[in-house]
């Protein structure tokens, strides 16, 4: 589920609730947003998802370094902090105009309840209907942050968007990369490989060419010797992509060059796509994404490089949405893979899912029974948002590629529309209880485990690796200990290790070392590959 910081770094600005007009006051009037197309932007027309966030503006500033607000976005750890509204756009050319209500689809409530004073707002023109996943990025269109004073019956100036968000440079770094990782990348980049195969399956279901993508990380010496190498498949979690791996790159490479990992060959997939995640499963909604991985992709990479090609020299790692993805693959297609260390995975039995038992019955994905509301994210045992508030704001940014519709089109049997049928109604939270046996019969994990054990025990049994902090952000571990309780009840060998205190983000962590746990995995899968000769 890794909501990954990727726009928290561009949220500057906390914003208090507007407080809701006592039901004997006269109704508060629309607040319409005006939003230019700006020739400097673009000299053709388009279309897309437009976004208006507004911040307080004293709380942006004094967020912001240096007291400069460069960007207004929501944050998913603050989510209540931004205010945002949204509309589709189906056609605006330079010069012309579309006026949004901000009062119409909006979270955390109508810009007519924001109350009055300064405030910072910026347009977004969403043209890859992607936000949710993504955030702002290439071809998107932005207006520069734009001082409104709120008054009462006042009126909001218009919006210009007058800039063109540039393509993301794959090698960038995040701001947060530590010195030694952006020391070593040069090296780096020159032994990571990107390598795309079109893949039949995916191209026919599609209709179009769908490709495999990911990059080749070969070790030291590589070059020069003849030696076939383990090989680690890699799948990262939600806000994750191809163009998002450079530090990934840089910290295994540096750390197989300091013989602080073992040599092996790592495969850094890229399992994103305009639905969200589509995690390498076979699914009626995004295609058959598990079957071109291991019966073409797979088996396309092991004639241009030297890998074992056997079952004991293949292995999964990710984290999160990516420990899901891996998880699945490993007890999919368990001939195939000689184990999998899945960390901080989603939702492996459905009887948790991030704290909502999806098969007991009226179930509600906002309301327990006792109507008290589900949370979503934690932070130091605080409460930081409920499930029912990621999804009302998933829902204003728009329909694709957010964290929770994503589970749908990965999950759900697709409806009369062509859509993935919704697994809860976004107005109630009713759970639907017949998606939800789909559910159950295809992509629960547990389940999958509880009722095909015998036959898959043979190619299976001992290949689970499974690890999660006890104050996982995303309420994760409680489903990784139904896991732990079925594996056990079904006396399989496993390996589910529950790691105190730790969150869904510091979980690699040990001291100053951001990749300590996985140094410690890369071992552990050597001494899988080549016995005796792992690092003692």
């Amino acid at each position: 589920m890794t909501l990954k910081p990727a726009r928290t770094a561009l949220v500057l600005a906390l914003l208090a609730c507007g407080a809701a007009a006592h039901a004997d006051s006269a109704p508060l009037a629309h607040r319409i947003v005006r939003v230019t197309l700006d020739g400097a932007a673009t000299d053709a027309g388009t279309s897309g998802r437009l976004l208006v966030f507004a911040a307080s503006a004293d709380k942006a500033k004094a967020a912001a370094k240096d007291g400069k607000v460069e960007a207004v976005d929501t944050n998913p750890f603050q989510p209540k902090a931004v205010s945002v509204a949204g509309r589709e756009v189906t056609w605006i050319a330079p010069g012309q105009s579309v006026d949004l209500d901000a009062d119409g689809e909006a979270f955390p409530a109508g810009f007519s309840s924001l109350p009055p004073g300064d405030y910072l707002f910026q347009a977004v023109l969403d043209v890859g209907h992607d936000y949710n996943y993504s955030g702002r990025h290439g071809g998107d269109l932005i207006s520069d942050v734009t001082p409104v004073k709120i008054t009462a019956g006042g009126s909001i100036p218009v919006l210009k968007l007058s800039k063109r968000v540039p393509e993301r440079d794959p090698w960038q770094l995040p701001p947060s990369a530590p010195q030694a990782v952006r020391d070593v990348l040069p090296e780096a980049r020159k032994h990571a490989h990107a390598e795309v195969l079109e893949s039949k399956a995916l191209t026919a279901f599609a209709g179009h060419p769908l490709s495999i993508r990911a990059w080749v990380v070969t070790p030291p010496g590589y070059e020069q010797g003849t030696a076939k190498y383990p090989v680690v498949y890699v799948t990262h979690g939600f806000g994750g992509s191809f163009d998002r791996y450079a530090g990934t790159i840089a910290s295994v490479w540096d750390a197989m060059s300091k013989n602080q990992m073992p040599p092996m060959i790592w495969v850094l997939l890229d399992e994103s796509g305009p639905t969200g995640t589509h995690e390498f499963a076979d699914s009626v909604n995004n295609g058959p994404w598990g079957q071109a991985l291991t019966s073409e992709y797979i088996p396309w990479l092991e004639t241009h490089y030297r890998m074992d090609g056997k079952t004991s020299g293949r292995f999964l790692n990710g984290h999160s949405s990516g420990g899901w993805a891996t998880l699945w693959l490993q007890t999919r297609y368990p001939q195939i893979f000689g184990g999998t260390w899945s960390t901080s995975p989603d939702p492996s039995d459905f009887h948790d899912f991030t704290g909502i038992d999806l098969y007991a019955p009226n179930a509600n994905a906002y309301k327990h029974a006792d109507g008290s509301a589900i949370p979503l994210v934690r932070d130091k045992g605080e409460v930081i948002a409920t499930f029912e508030t990621f999804a009302r704001l998933e829902r204003v940014l728009g329909v694709y590629g957010g964290q929770l519709a994503s589970f749908e089109w990965v999950f759900s049997p697709r409806g009369k529309d062509g859509r993935p049928m919704p697994m809860f109604n976004r107005d109630t939270g009713a759970v639907d209880a017949n998606v939800v046996a789909y559910w159950r019969d295809h992509f629960d994990i547990a389940q999958r485990l509880r009722t095909q054990w015998p036959a898959l025990k043979p190619d299976l049994d001992g290949k689970i690796h499974l690890i999660v902090g006890t104050a996982d952000t995303f309420y994760l571990d409680g489903s990784a200990k139904l896991l732990k309780d079925t594996l056990d009840g079904l006396h399989a060998k496993s390996d589910i290790r529950f790691l105190p205190g730790k969150t869904h983000f510091d979980l690699y962590t040990e001291g100053d070392d951001r990749q300590a746990l996985l140094k410690k995995i890369s071992w552990e899968m050597y001494e899988v590959a080549r016995p005796g000769q792992g690092k003692h």
